[in-house]
């Protein structure tokens, strides 16, 4: 087993004894659902020590949450990564977020984009990943009543200490795993998060991508440029 395969069954383990009360309606767990295409992007992608580490915030509810796959838009998945495997269903689904797997049709706009980058600058999946390695560092998705996403940053503050602490020690899992020279956050959270439970844990560089989200006007405008210009500045 590997190191990230151990990382994932730890966190997962961890995971399970937290509950959580409102605003949070329901909770996917996508490394327990999706456990078999989440292995085979550990085993086929995650092999050997990476020059970065790219640490996206937690599963949007079209990637991930579909595919167990950081930022998992199906068609990036399948079709760039050649990954698909049986998804299976959480304990409980919430209504207006049902779980498809890969039959999922709706496309998650960051995903798209992320990969999409990916693959037009470095052509082919195996380029990418001699070098680099995404990943989240929250494995949970998280809905309200209403079905509305809620990002980790948003729970109440006591859940967030809670929280944060064993996605803390399953990134530094990760980059005991990875050995990666640089991590980069896709957006500010991640990056601060990563500042804040790496900061003593070896000799590690850090650096920013601008998340790929549709609600960044920024991104809207031409995120490919954006993160050309990031990766330039990182000389990456």
């Amino acid at each position: 087993m590997s190191g990230l395969e151990r990382a994932t069954n730890q966190v997962v383990e961890e995971l399970a004894a937290l509950e959580f009360g409102e605003p949070v309606a329901c909770v996917y767990n996508p490394l327990v659902y999706a456990r078999e295409p989440h292995l085979a992007y550990l085993r086929r992608y995650g092999r050997g020590h990476k020059k970065a580490l790219l640490l996206g915030m937690n599963p949007g509810p079209f990637g991930m949450a579909q595919t167990g796959i950081p930022f998992g838009e199906v068609a990036a998945a399948r079709d760039w990564l050649g990954l698909e495997a049986p998804v299976a269903k959480p304990p409980i689904e919430h209504p207006k977020r049902p779980i498809e797997g890969f039959d999922c049709a709706r496309s998650e706009v960051s995903g798209r984009r992320l990969w999409g980058w990916c693959r037009d600058r470095f052509g082919s999946p195996e380029t990418f990943f001699r070098d680099f390695f995404i990943h989240n560092y929250c494995p949970l998705a998280f809905m309200e009543e209403s079905g509305r996403n809620l990002t980790p940053d948003k729970l109440p503050a006591d859940t967030r200490k809670q929280l944060f602490a064993i996605c803390d020690r399953y990134l530094r899992r990760v980059v005991d795993a990875l050995a990666p020279e640089m991590v980069i956050g896709v957006g500010a959270f991640a990056e601060a998060r990563a500042r804040k439970s790496l900061a003593d844990h070896g000799e590690l560089t850090f650096g920013r991508l601008p998340h790929p989200s549709p609600a960044s006007p920024a991104a809207n405008r031409g995120w490919d440029t954006l993160a050309d210009q990031a990766f330039a500045a990182l000389e990456l």
